[in-house]
């Protein structure tokens, strides 16, 4: 059996505590994390971003300053070569218009904080299992 590659996840959150609780969890569950805590950081990697470079999947955060999550989640999805990546909002709100924003403007899945690690595993995995299968062939 052929090892499946490594699961690639970017994460962008202002909160440098929320970065380290994926970093330490996701790469526990085999996951390759790249971390954002500066959401106009993220947009230029994703704006220059070739398509080996980009992540399986992205977790974003919904309030951060200068850039919320839900004007780069648009930034993302017009970019070709990450356009197809699934995007898992993670809010610290548990609102009906925040989901619905999220879910509106790209976000394939919602996650309140505080969030369970085996559950967000769980997504990730899912959404990576998508995002291979959308991904644009070489």
């Amino acid at each position: 059996m052929a090892d499946e590659p490594r699961i690639k996840v970017a994460a962008v959150d202002d909160d440098e505590t929320i970065l380290e609780i994926y970093e330490t969890g996701l790469a526990a569950a085999g996951f390759e994390v790249r971390s954002f805590s500066d959401p106009k950081k993220a947009r230029e990697f994703f704006a220059s971003a070739k398509a080996g470079e980009v992540p399986d999947v992205i977790l974003m955060d919904i309030m951060m300053p200068g850039v919320d999550g839900i004007s780069l989640m648009g930034d993302i999805r017009s970019k070709e070569a990450a356009a197809h990546i699934p995007i898992i909002a993670v809010s610290g709100l548990n609102d009906a218009a925040t989901l619905n924003d999220a879910l509106l403007f790209g976000a394939m899945d919602y996650m309140v904080k505080p969030f369970e690690m085996d559950s967000l595993v769980a997504k990730v995995k899912k959404a990576a299992e998508l995002s291979r299968k959308r991904a644009p062939k070489p």
